[in-house]
């Protein structure tokens, strides 16, 4: 299996989606805790309407999102922090639940996990990929 990652820090919508369609992904799995975006084109509705339009799929995991305490640490650069708090976050049953839904979807259809901040390593979306595609060829698309 293969996952890709996205960020969307420092980008327009118009050439996120084009780096999408480059690497051949037909599904985005929104993994923010609160996809919402002061960042023109990235708040939930919105770019599921312009990935529409693209020809790729939206899909919501607020679940796999990270708790507040974890963003703040992210943003600190507390990557073991962040590691502890987002550890929490995904052996809530809700959690456990959504990221089984994620694997079977991403097993069917070229997948990208999204959040904001450009680097992977600085971001909860590595974690994720680690507990919930352990075996899978991870590709970090960069815009």
């Amino acid at each position: 299996m293969r996952i890709f990652t996205i960020g969307y820090e420092g980008v327009t919508q118009a050439a996120f989606i084009e780096r999408l369609q480059h690497a051949g992904v037909t599904l985005l799995a929104d993994v923010r805790a609160v996809p919402l975006s002061r960042r023109p084109g990235f708040s939930k509705n919105i770019l599921a309407a312009g990935l529409k339009e693209a020809g790729i799929d939206y899909v919501g995991y607020k679940a796999l999102g990270t708790p507040p305490a974890g963003r703040e640490a992210a943003r600190k650069g507390d990557l073991a922090t962040l590691s502890r708090i987002y550890a929490a976050q995904l052996d809530l049953p809700e959690a456990l639940v959504r990221a089984a839904q994620l694997a079977d979807r991403a097993a069917e259809a070229p997948t990208a996990l999204l959040c904001f901040e450009r680097s992977p390593a600085c971001c909860h979306r590595s974690l994720l990929v680690k507990s919930a595609f352990p075996e899978a060829e991870v590709i970090d698309l960069f815009v």
